[in-house]
């Protein structure tokens, strides 16, 4: 079968039209036609090859919403015709330790969408049957794209770190990650304090329910919340004073990054152990965590906030990402 797409020859290279045949349907795999894709930064980093594993030429897209057009003999739980998701991984091994704990997202021969294979950014894609996740009756197909990578991103930390609607909690970089992770938490029924470096954001941060908007470039704007927020979340990628947050943290309070902080991050130990605070960081989430994120979005009406290209123009909106100017996340149709 042959796919048409949009894929990157060369390091930093625009995407250009490319197409290539599909093998043999695999007895465990489904094809599925690509209706919308969302544009996460981390296909930026891939086009760019900012992680040293990029192979070229890369077809990126790993927020894909679409339907089963062909299931292998041995597939389970989807059928032709039905509406999934696919995000950052496209197989694991099935039979490892964590897979058999349904940690799929955690297994070390897990295949990633986009890593060594062909993505999203095409009419039609290819996974196991696992991580086509069917989707609730009712989903906004149009908006529910980035929720398979960026939201299951924020959402299996809540989940993790054991969130209570009476707590009080702190989202770091209010972005494309940010922005899912104050709507899911102040769902839960937390009060959220976002934090934020642009002053420009600071009406819409609020609009999307935050308690309190803090000017992260400020320290005296820390000062207020000094041991008072039961968990904070670390959503940008950049090196922070992470000894700010930490004491911004209550007595066993947790500070979680999903953040790829390429730097070393430089935590003071008595910050931890006077308080009995942690710190940790996670990837993405389960397929079945995933199902649950899915459903608890439909319950209650939570989307990001996108914009849409067609997936002919998905250089502009590749520029439009990387100049810092989405308003939130970006979705390309076809």
């Amino acid at each position: 079968m042959k796919v048409n797409a949009y894929a990157a020859t060369t390091q930093n290279a625009p995407l250009t039209p490319y197409s290539y045949n599909l093998e043999a349907l695999g007895s465990e795999e489904v094809d599925i036609n690509v209706s919308y894709c969302g544009i996460c930064h981390s296909d930026l980093s891939m086009i760019n090859n900012d992680w040293g594993m990029t192979q070229y030429p890369i077809i990126p897209g790993h927020e894909i919403i679409g339907e089963v057009i062909a299931i292998g003999q041995g597939v389970k739980n989807v059928s032709v015709g039905d509406k999934v998701g696919l995000g950052w991984m496209s197989a694991s091994c099935m039979s490892c330790d964590q897979c058999m704990d349904g940690e799929h997202h955690l297994c070390p021969k897990s295949e990633a969408t986009i890593v060594g294979r062909h993505g999203g950014f095409a009419d039609k894609v290819r996974s196991h049957w696992s991580c086509a996740i069917p989707l609730p009756e009712g989903i906004d197909l149009s908006k529910a794209g980035p929720l398979l990578c960026g939201g299951i991103t924020v959402f299996n930390p809540i989940i993790l770190a054991g969130v209570k609607p009476t707590d009080k909690v702190g989202v770091i970089g209010i972005g494309g990650l940010g922005h899912m992770a104050l709507k899911f938490l102040k769902h839960w029924g937390c009060e959220v304090f976002a934090f934020s470096s642009n002053p420009s954001k600071k009406q819409a941060i609020l609009d999307m329910g935050a308690s309190q908007v803090i000017d992260s470039t400020n320290a005296k704007e820390l000062e207020p919340i000094t041991g008072k927020l039961n968990f904070i979340l670390n959503t940008t990628n950049v090196a922070l004073d992470w000894n700010s947050y930490l004491s911004a943290l209550a007595p066993k309070g947790k500070f979680h990054t999903v953040g790829a902080v390429l730097e070393p991050m430089e935590i003071p130990a008595f910050s931890l152990i006077m308080g009995e605070k942690s710190v940790g960081g996670s990837p993405i989430g389960s397929p079945a965590l995933t199902k649950t994120m899915l459903e608890f979005c439909v319950r209650h009406h939570i989307y990001p906030e996108v914009e849409e290209f067609p997936m002919k123009n998905v250089n502009e909106a590749l520029e439009h990402l990387e100049s810092g100017k989405a308003r939130f996340r970006i979705v390309l149709k076809n």
